[in-house]
């Protein structure tokens, strides 16, 4: 039997994806996610150098997910803002990691801090591309948008508690096609603003 270090790295990625996921960083167990790996403690050090870093790769990995696979672009903005909504329904664990983080973190230095502010740069010159007058702008807009669509996933019970929907699976699909409304009202004046200028 051959030792397969790629099958290895990611059986570790998953199961510590599950376990910060479940109890974030401070209450993560190394030994814990070893177990669920199929693999040794000195393996997790090994490939990712602990648990600090093992979780800012976690972090990292989930954002790049979506990140590198969504364009947000006023013309087409309630597409992608129906696309983001639904990744972040299929895929909770990346909102519980980032509020983990930032209870956690607070406003110091997050693992990877530079490589993931590059990425929003990225959106951000994308989002002056298309029309957004300055850069402050085209921040100030990612991140509404992003709150726009995270917070109804961020905060369940204060979403049940205001849509008094005993149905969280129509909850979520009712308030997907406001968010994509929302979305869309945004872009009109963005694009509306552009052509006017």
């Amino acid at each position: 039997m051959t030792y397969d270090a790629d099958a290895t790295r990611q059986r570790i990625f998953e199961a510590a994806t599950a376990e910060f996921a479940e109890n974030g960083l401070a209450g993560a167990r190394i030994d814990r996610i070893a177990t669920a790996a199929r693999a040794n403690k000195q393996a997790i050090y090994l490939y990712f150098g602990g648990k600090e870093k093992l979780f800012g790769a976690v972090v990292r990995a989930k954002m790049d997910e979506i990140c590198h696979t969504l364009t947000l672009d006023p013309r087409t903005l309630p597409e992608a803002v129906g696309q983001l909504y639904d990744w972040y329904h299929e895929h909770p664990e990346l909102i519980r990691l980032l509020l983990w983080e930032a209870l956690e973190a607070g406003d110091d230095r997050v693992e990877g801090e530079e490589e993931r502010r590059d990425s929003y740069r990225e959106h951000v010159a994308g989002l002056q591309t298309t029309g957004l007058p300055d850069r402050a702008t085209a921040q100030d807009w990612l991140f509404t948008v992003l709150g726009l669509v995270a917070w109804n996933f961020a905060v369940p019970q204060v979403r049940r508690l205001i849509l008094d929907e005993p149905d969280p699976e129509r909850a979520v699909a009712r308030r997907r096609e406001v968010v994509v409304e929302l979305a869309r009202v945004l872009a009109d004046q963005v694009t509306g603003a552009a052509s006017r200028a």
